[in-house]
Parts: structure tokens; sequence; C-alpha cells
């Protein structure tokens, strides 16, 4: 395809863009006129014009008459405006993501025979490409491997009711590219989307309440549902159909590298709601889904297999398989009952054995007891049918239907239990007391921690009593353990596999874990000295003093024999946990994204010498300050020597409802991971050092140095910074937005160490600061450019052939291009104290122009975000509705708070104020 006319696609598809948004706009317009008459209309339009002038060229005195215009808004008028121009940010980002979908399809239907960058078949083409042989991509596929985790973060802000009648909306926009519509169906299309987006006006935004942990797990499950279950066997397929097409002389089955897990219902780090029982029902629930969703798969297949022994002739397992089925299940009500169509008459008997599968009062032998059964029936029937050569029905569904229970089996997805150290701590604190062991165990050195915590480990004899009383925490504690082992008897041994330990400072922090895994049974030395564990404890390192600790502390538990013997003895895999959130929390982001680097490598090594593989698993959020970037990118982010034992990265709020609400968007999201997966992957078989990169890392080192104390100075040595956080933001509103079960402090503090990352950012996104993923960048950079034009050139060398740096730069410009310090600014106002916010935003200001400045020169930009035109683009599009939301929440915002200064209050102006943060998060599609 020519370039020219590669150009006019872009233009044509992105005029398609266009022309949904207007759609969508004009429905909305009518919307507003039919529920608040014209004069909304008109209101929302002068308001609308008045910030896209702005937005094009600021005149202070538009700017005065544009506040103006906003502070005099009647209140219930300026109810109506803040709903519809939060309802149009919603209409927009489905027509984003629809648009996504049919560029991916244009793009296919366009090319030809073209392979599209950073598919699949891109990249097994170019392995092909490389002459690189069959068995070696075979052990490329063996070595990947990559978990998606869900948490229950609250960074969704929208509810769930909300986010189906958008899948509506967009289902229904999606049929309009259809070129087959009559003009009538075209009518009744829009009708349709008339009502819905009617639906949504009607539809209340805000939760009246907060949501319950089970809630949060049945929306977690709402995906897996959707979208999951489907697509992610389409991504093996896809992966299998092209090794078919460029090594045909090999048979292919992919091994599982692509599952989902889920920290939701097990996450009880700060959450007193997660208890043992909450996770019990939650893997209930779990099993509940994926039962039910075989059973419908069944159901399904019913309707095509309908061959008949007159014509055909069936395999004797198959046979075989079903004379069985009556002999132990007898009279089933439900059992196909034409003897001429087994297939039929074989599925039924399936149906009838999922239905009771996981009910104790069941015979064993009518249920599956475990998906290696299940797939064994699966397995019986495909092969019959490949047997009489209806291959097309066997690919279409049993093949897929037995890669999902692979995938999934009868426990859905891997279940992660998170708690905070200091709990482990407590609880173990209170039962050597109990048994006489140590009279106060909190109080001994880390050294004296760790000799008894092996001497338990070693010593076959409990340490806990069912005889004994213990405080409730420490029952709590003892509960989850137990919890963890009757599930994996009860689900499967994979239903949980990782035990995470928040806020890990030293070894002794894992070896607590282990000793309770041993009181449950978790981990067991037996009569010959080896260990069976089946738990594996997974330290958090999350603050930068957690992570220069790293190495020593896995080098300690590694030299430990007892510690070290509860790996797998086969694959000698240990799990770690990198903190993103707290990391930048506590550094900034140079900093933290320095550091995570350095320990990656640094623990990494530490592994190496005692034999052990790692598996990192990236604690990213959805938003830039918490490490948030396309999933593609984060993996090709990692250095490919720490991509051995795979890799896990948290998917939550916000992300998951933009990835993964839609199957168009999951797929092509997981299709590049895929691609991500394979060329890391390939790379990390012959890992090449850049020759200049040694020198590049001392640079960067004393880069981070200066940004970090930047950072700090103004974080935690400013005694003024925490009242204008506080002040500045809407904080304290941000806690009366009902979007999660777990409070947002780790404790009833107002210091802000126990401010948890997501509000941190939360506040700085809605304020428009965006200051966590910006702030001190400048100053570290500047600390070695120092207007010294070979330095200049020494960092543009780094940007272009160093991809650990050109991708933090590249992060640096989206967060420049979405923050907004004029309209930050206005925030700033509602500080009380003048000086301390004429202060703290002249310091921010400066920063932000030095960080933009040195930006553009190492990119060699006009503009930043120059590099990415179509992202500049869609938030250059977006402000202008942004900023009146922004203002209306500075009003609304200084308002209430002098009448909760007043000790009095105004439920109608919180819920104003709740709805603009609602707003503002869907505009700039970031909460936390």
């Amino acid at each position: 395809m020519s370039e020219n006319t590669n150009s006019i696609q872009k233009q044509s598809t992105n005029n398609l863009l266009r022309r949904d948004v207007r759609f969508l706009g004009h429905i909305l317009g009518e919307v507003l006129v039919h529920q608040g008459g014209n004069e909304l209309l008109d209101v929302v339009e002068k308001i609308r014009e008045m910030s896209k002038s702005l937005r094009a060229h600021y005149v202070p005195e538009i700017y005065e008459e544009f506040k103006a215009t906003i502070t005099a808004l009647d209140p219930e008028i300026r109810h109506h405006v803040i709903r519809a121009f939060a309802i149009y940010f919603q209409l927009v980002n489905i027509a984003e993501q629809n648009h996504r979908i049919r560029r991916k399809r244009d793009y296919e239907r366009s090319s030809g025979e073209l392979v599209q960058p950073g598919s699949i078949e891109s990249i097994v083409q170019e392995l092909k490409n490389n002459h690189i042989p069959h068995q070696e991509v075979q052990e490329i596929l063996q070595a990947i491997s990559l978990e998606l985790v869900m948490t229950a973060h609250p960074t969704e802000a929208m509810r769930r009711a909300v986010l189906d009648v958008n899948l509506r909306i967009s289902d229904d926009m999606m049929k309009l590219d259809n070129p087959m519509l009559t003009h009538r169906e075209r009518e009744q299309l829009r009708e349709k989307l008339l009502g819905e987006v009617l639906n949504l006006w009607q539809t209340d935004e805000l939760r009246d309440r907060k949501p319950t942990v089970i809630d949060e797990v049945r929306n977690g499950l709402y995906y897996f549902d959707e979208t999951l279950f489907d697509v992610l066997p389409e991504v093996y397929h896809e992966l299998e159909r092209c090794l078919n097409k460029y090594y045909p002389e090999k048979v292919w089955h992919v091994p599982s590298f692509l599952k989902f897990g889920s920290w939701i219902g097990g996450d009880r780090d700060g959450n007193p709601s997660v208890r043992a029982n909450v996770t019990w029902e939650t893997l209930q629930l779990h099993r509940q889904l994926a039962l039910q969703k075989y059973d419908e798969i069944l159901k399904e297949t019913l309707e095509h297999m309908s061959f008949s022994r007159n014509i055909v002739t069936v395999s004797e397992e198959l046979l075989a398989s079903i004379q069985k089925d009556r002999e132990v299940l007898g009279n089933v009500q439900d059992v196909w009952r034409n003897e001429k169509e087994p297939y039929r008459i074989k599925t039924t008997y399936m149906i009838e054995k999922i239905h009771h599968t996981g009910d104790p009062n069941v015979p064993a032998s009518h249920k599956y007891n475990s998906p290696e059964e299940f797939i064994a029936d699966l397995q019986i029937i495909d092969a019959s049918l490949r047997g009489h050569y209806a291959d097309y029905v066997a690919d279409k569904y049993f093949k897929k239907l037995i890669r999902q229970v692979e995938l999934f089996g009868f426990h859905l997805a891997a279940l992660d239990i998170r708690q905070h150290s200091k709990e482990h701590e407590s609880a173990m604190t209170e039962i050597l007391a109990k048994m006489g062991i140590a009279a106060d165990y909190s109080k001994l050195s880390e050294s004296e921690k760790i000799s008894l915590l092996t001497n338990v480990l070693n010593d076959p004899r409990p340490v806990t009593s069912v005889y004994l009383e213990y405080s409730e925490g420490t029952q709590e504690c003892l509960d989850v353990y137990r919890t963890v082992s009757r599930a994996q008897k009860e689900f499967g041994r994979n239903c949980i596999n990782s035990y995470l330990i928040s806020m890990t400072q030293g070894a002794s922090d894992l070896l607590e874990v282990m000793v309770f895994a041993k009181e449950a049974g978790l981990y067991r030395k037996e009569s010959d000295g080896t260990v069976t564990c089946t738990m594996q404890s997974v330290p958090l390192f999350e603050t930068i003093d957690d992570l220069h600790a790293a190495p020593e502390i896995m080098s300690t538990l590694l030299a430990i024999p007892a510690y070290k013997s509860s790996l797998d003895p086969e694959t000698q895999l240990h799990e770690i946990m990198l903190g993103y959130s707290d990391s930048n929390k506590d550094g900034g982001v140079i900093t933290a994204n320095w550091e995570l680097r350095m320990a990656l490598q640094n623990i990494t090594d530490t592994a190496k010498k005692f034999g052990v593989k790692l598996k990192f698993f990236h604690g990213r959020g959805g938003a830039l300050g918490r490490g948030g970037m396309p999933l593609n990118r984060s993996i090709l982010a990692q250095p490919v020597e720490t991509l051995g034992g795979g890799i896990k990265i948290t998917e939550q709020g916000e992300v998951l409802s933009s990835r993964y609400s839609l199957q168009g968007i999951a797929y092509r999201s997981l299709e590049q991971a895929t691609f991500a997966l394979i060329t890391a992957s390939k790379l990390s078989r012959t890992p090449q050092r850049h020759p200049k990169e040694e020198r590049w890392e001392t640079i960067m080192r004393g880069i981070s140095e200066q940004a970090q104390k930047k950072y700090q100075d103004l974080i935690f040595r400013d005694e003024d910074f925490l009242t204008f956080f506080k002040e500045s933001t809407p904080l304290p509103e941000i806690g009366e937005l009902n979007i999660g079960s777990r409070p947002s402090k780790r404790k009833n503090s107002d210091r802000f160490e126990d401010l948890r990352a997501i509000p941190w950012v939360f506040a700085w996104t809605q304020s428009r600061y965006l200051l966590p993923a910006w702030y001190a960048a400048g100053t570290g950079i500047q600390s070695f450019y120092q207007g010294v034009e070979e330095n200049l050139e020494t960092l543009k060398e780094m940007y272009t052939e160093w991809s650990f740096f050109s991708s933090m730069v590249d992060n640096l410009q989206m967060a420049l291009a979405k923050a907004d310090l004029l309209i930050a600014k206005e925030y700033g106002n509602m500080v009380k104290k003048s000086e301390i916010a004429e202060r703290i935003f002249g310091l921010i200001r400066e920063e932000y122009a030095l960080t933009s400045s040195i930006i553009l020169q190492i990119t060699g930009q006009q503009e930043i975000l120059d590099n990415v035109p179509v992202i500049q683009e869609s938030i250059r599009l977006r402000n202008p509705y942004v900023d009146p939301l922004s203002y209306m929440q500075v009003e609304l915002l200084a308002e209430l708070r002098e009448l909760r200064d007043n000790n009095q209050d105004d439920a109608d102006l919180l819920r104003e104020v709740l709805l603009t943060i609602n707003g503002i998060a869907a505009g700039l599609r970031n909460t936390g």
C-alpha cells in the first residue's frame, strides 16, 4: 500500500470517528431538549463554545466571562449541565473504542496479504523469516508466561448499570457501519440509540452505597462472562493458525501461556471486609460461572451434533463411554432419546455431570471430579468427529471448549491472597507467646526472628492448638490459611497459588507466612526430609527503601534450606511482586522507574546465584502516576533478562472496562500482549546490551538522585505541602465516592504515609495537575544537561537508542499533555492561605515549564506529543469539554467546604461534586 493511499485511508477512518461523535452528540442534544427544554441545550452549547474558543485562543476577558457564566448558573440547571458534559464523554469514549475495532477491520480488509504490525501473525512470520526452526519456536512458547490479575482497586468511577447501557450503545453503533441496512432499518437503529441515551440520562451515575466485596467479585466475573471466556481461546486459535501456516511440518498445540487471575475477594490488605468466609464465597462464585459457561456451550453444541450412525461411523471409544454413562448414571431425565445420534446422547450425559459437579451430596461417579475428567470426555468426542472427517465441527466447538477447560478449569481464575506484613507479625507474636516459645516475638531482632521461625519450620510439631483461644485478628489470620487448604482440595490445586505480603521489609515476613502455611498443611516436611508446599509466599516490595533491600532479603531467604525447599523442585520458580504505585508516591516518577529497573536486575542476579528463576509480578495501576501504560508496552519495557520465569501484571478499575468490555478491544489487547511476549522471549535468548548502556545507566542514576531530592523536598520536607494538597484537590470528597469496598487509607490517620496511592493519584488527576506522573523529572534531567550541547546530544541518543529512557520520556509527554496548569491554578485558589497557594503553585509551575522544555529539546518536537498525533488530537478535542466540569468542580468544592467549615452540609451539593468527579474521570480517561 502506498504512503499516499495509507494517508487517505487514515483520513477516511478518522472522518468516520468524527461522524460517530457528531451523531451521538446530536442524539444527546435531542435528549437534553426532551428532558430540559431548549434552555438547557442553549446553556450547554454556550459553555461549550466559550470553552472551545478559549482553547483555540486564550483571551483574559473571555476567560473571566466564561467563569462568570458558570458561577451564575442556577443550581438545577448546573446539575443538568454537569451531567450533559459527563454523559457526552461516555459517548465519545464509546465512539473511540468502536473506532479502534473499525480501524483493525479496515486494515485487514484493505491490506490484502499484508500482515498487520504488532499482530500474532507478524511475529510468527518474523520468526520464520529469521530462519528460527520449529524446535526453537516450541522452546520459546514453553518459556513464555503472562498472567493478568484483576484487582478491585477502586479506580472505576462508573457503575455497572451505566457500563451495561454503554455496551448496548456500542453494539448498536457498530451496526450503523453495515452497508446493507435499509433506510428504515437505519432509522429504527437511530430510534433505539435515542432510547438508550435517554436511558443513560435517566440512570443514576452514582452508587448509593459502597459496593460489598462480593459486589466487586461479581463485577470482575462480568468480564469473564462477557468477553474473556470467548476471546482468550481465540488468541490461542490465531497463534496455532499462524504456526500451522508458517511451520506446517509440526502439529501445534500451544501451551497455556496466557491466563487471567484475580485479587478480588482475596486481597485483604487494609480491607477488613475481606474475611475467610468471603474468600470461600468468591471461589464458589468462580466455579459457578465456569460450570455455567460449560453448560451453555454444551447445550449450544447439541444443535450441531445431529450426526447419525445411519450415515457415519463413530469411534468405539465414544460408544463405550456412552455405555459406561448409562450404567453409572442410570435413567437421566434429559438424555437424548434418538439412539442413532450418539454425540447428542453423550453430550446430554456430560451436561448432567456438569450440573452435579461441585455438589458434595452427589456420588463421585455422577459428576466431574476434575477438569481433566471433563477434558477426557471432550477429547473422545473430538477424536470421533475427526474419524469421519467432521473436522470443521470439531475445530469450531470441541477444540475451543477443550482450550477453555485448560484455561479456566473449574476454578475459572487463580485467586491470590494478600495481607499486610504487620498483620502476620501481630498474629505470630500472640501465637508464640501462648505456646511459651517467645515472650514478645515483635521485639526480637530480624536475625532472632529468622532463627526462631526456621526452627519452627524444621520442627514437625504445630505451634497452634484448637484448645487455645486467640484474638479475633489472630483467629482470622489462621482461618485464611485453613480456607486455602480446604479450597485447594475442593476447587483444585490451582485455585490459589500465591500469598502476597504487602510492605515486605525482611526475610522474617516471608518465613511467617510459611509457618502459618505449615499450620494449615500447606507446607509439609515429609519423613524423608523433602518438603511439599502448595502455596508460595510472595514478597511485595513497594517503597524505594524496600526495593533497595530486596536483593539482600531474597539472598537471606534462599540461603535457608527450610525455605528454599518450599519451591517446586522441578521449576525452582519464585514469584516476586514490585509495587509501582507506592514507589512512585515515595520517590517520584523518575526515581520509581529507575529503582524498579535496578531492583529487577539486582534481584534476578541474586536469584541466579541460588539456581532460582523468578516470575515478576508488576503492580501497575491504570494511571500514569501508578505505572500505567498499554499492556504490550509494559511487557516490552522490562529488561529481557528478567523475563525467564514469566510475568504477572495487575489489571484494575477503569483498565478492565476500557480493555475487556468489548470483544474486539479485548482481542487486540491480548494479541498485542502475545506479540510482545514472543518478541521479548526471542530477544532474551540472545540478550545484547548496547555498548553505551553502562554509561547511560550511570547518567540515569545521577538523574534519579536529583529528581528524588527535588520530589521529596516538596512532598516530604515542605511543611505546607500536605495542606496545599488537601485543600487544592478534591481528595476529601473522593473518599465519599462509593467506588470501592476498601478504605482510602490503611489506617484512620491523616499522615501522608498512610494515604493509599490511588486517592493520591486520583486527586491530582481531577485537579488537572497530574503531579505524580511528571513532577521533578525536569530537575533530574536538567542536572545532567546543564545547558551543555554535548550532554543534550547524549540525552537524544538515549531517547532514540535505549528503550527504557524513550519509554520514560514518552510517558512524561503523556502526563504533561494531560496536565493543565491554567485550570490547576483555579484549584490552588481554594487553599485558605494565599501565600501557601502562591508559593507551592509557583514551584509546580516552574517545574512543569522546565520539564516541558527539556523534553521538547530531547525529542526535537515542536509540541508535546507530536510523536503520537492521534493521542495529541484526542486530548485537544477532549479538553474543551473537560474544562467546564473542572471550573464547576472548583465552584462546588468551595461552596461545599464553606458549609462544612460552619458545621453544615448539603447532600445535593455533594452529589454535584461527585458528578463532576465522574465526568472528569470519563473525560481524561483516568482515575487512579
